[in-house]
């Protein structure tokens, strides 16, 4: 007995030894590691120094160091991600002029498309959009500037400027044969992102083309005005390019009473985030149609990918825009910074925005809706109409100013076949309406 207890303990020296052993080993092999990575990273920077110092001296042109050093920063972070840039002087105040939210410039929201600068959305009733600048157009040249190698704050620090000054983008457009010259005047932008509407008696269209500070305000006081009477919801996020994201959980909350709305993973821990909808939010429980297309980006795909999974809504249009990542702008002077992809964002059901968008539950190209009214069709009701029409021509002018002054807050037969993803997402509300006895 004494003989296996004193080979029990020789078994548990051993194994302590070889632990003792093992994790020496292992703290070796982990100094080693760090030993080896912080030798690459000397030779790394190592090479960038000596790079730049040949560079500055056998340059055809004479380039300052603050001017290498720019260029070395601008292309690491342009080749990062198409939304990481660096920021100069210049384009730091740029950008901080935009956070104030009003600017000279067109009224355009622009990204990185299969490395071409593409149109996000124009935003309504801005210059750009009165130009007829359309989401999806590839913009070739900026006055007679190419774009090739642009950054998107490139593009928008030399597409701003004093107000009444024009400017002309040469853009390629889907259907189009030739690159199309388009002459804008810039203007002051300020935008109204939240407009509410009628569609008959019992539904309301609600319209958000930008995620500002005061869209989760807007839409719930345009819901409650209304909420005697309205049996369904049409939300417009159509050529909406993004914007605040606590404003975009909100709108979510407003018809969602629990569960995720969207989740943001990073490399770090610290920047990972779950955004959770509350019950004390949610204003309304009517059934909801959400229109989107090519020009909803960011902020507006979390709103029509959340709706979407928690089944709340049924999305109606074309696939979105498909960007799905979280920037933070990171100051690196009191006038320089870097803007820097940190995080992804997750849409509840786990799926991931960017590169894939939204895809709609009902896909509807844009376009009039088309009627094959037969005009010799003739019912009784048509020839008595006829002559009361006669009858009626004398107030005729009346009635036309009635109808221009209601359509400020109504969206009339004539506008509703003008644009068939609106018509179908109200078909919808109505169905829903009947189905479920609203």
């Amino acid at each position: 007995m004494k003989n296996k207890k004193l080979i029990t303990l020789g078994l548990a020296s051993v194994t302590v030894a070889l632990a003792l052993l093992f994790s020496t080993n292992l703290f070796a092999l982990d100094e080693g590691k760090k030993e080896s990575k912080e030798a690459s990273r000397l030779e790394a920077l190592a090479k960038f120094t000596k790079v730049i110092s040949i560079v500055e001296q056998y340059n055809v042109d004479n380039v300052t160091i603050e001017e290498l050093m720019d260029k070395a920063l601008e292309g690491m972070m342009s080749n990062l991600d198409a939304h990481s840039n660096y920021l100069t002087q210049k384009d730091y105040k740029n950008l901080k002029v935009q956070t104030n939210g009003e600017f000279g410039g067109l009224g355009i929201t622009v990204g990185v498309r299969d490395g071409a600068l593409s149109v996000i959305a124009p935003i309504e009733g801005t210059p750009a959009d009165k130009a007829g600048i359309k989401a999806g157009d590839i913009i070739l040249k900026i006055n007679e500037q190419s774009t090739l190698n642009m950054t998107i704050d490139e593009a928008v620090s030399i597409m701003r400027g004093k107000v009444g000054t024009k400017i002309i983008l040469t853009i390629v457009r889907d259907g189009e044969t030739k690159p199309l010259p388009i002459t804008i005047t810039r203007a002051t932008i300020t935008i109204e992102s939240v407009y509410a509407k009628s569609i008959g008696n019992d539904i309301q269209y609600i319209r958000v083309t930008s995620f500002d500070k005061k869209v989760i305000s807007d839409v719930t006081k345009a819901i409650k005005q209304k909420k005697s009477t309205t049996k369904g919801i049409v939300l417009d996020l159509r050529n909406n390019p993004g914007g605040l994201l606590d404003q975009a959980v909100g709108l979510v909350d407003i018809f969602v009473d629990k569960g995720d709305i969207v989740s943001q993973k990073g490399r770090n821990k610290a920047d990972d985030e779950i955004y959770s909808a509350k019950t004390e939010n949610t204003v309304t429980k009517v059934p909801l149609v959400v229109l989107v297309n090519g020009g909803s980006a960011s902020a507006s795909e979390i709103v029509s990918g959340a709706l979407q999974d928690h089944k709340r809504a049924i999305v109606v249009g074309q696939n979105t825009f498909g960007k799905g990542s979280v920037q933070v702008v990171l100051p690196i002077t009191e006038e320089e910074a870097i803007k820097l992809t940190i995080a992804r964002y997750y849409l509840p059901s786990g799926r991931t925005i960017q590169a894939v968008g939204v895809k709609p539950d009902i896909e509807v190209f844009p376009g009039e809706v088309k009627t094959d009214k037969n005009e010799y069709a003739l019912k009784e009701a048509d020839l008595k109409k006829h002559l009361t029409e006669e009858l009626e021509k004398v107030d005729g002018a009346k009635e036309e100013e009635d109808t221009k002054v209601d359509s400020k807050f109504v969206i009339t037969d004539e506008m509703m076949n003008k644009d068939i993803q609106l018509k179908v997402g109200t078909d919808i509300i109505k169905a829903l309406i009947i189905t479920k006895g609203v």
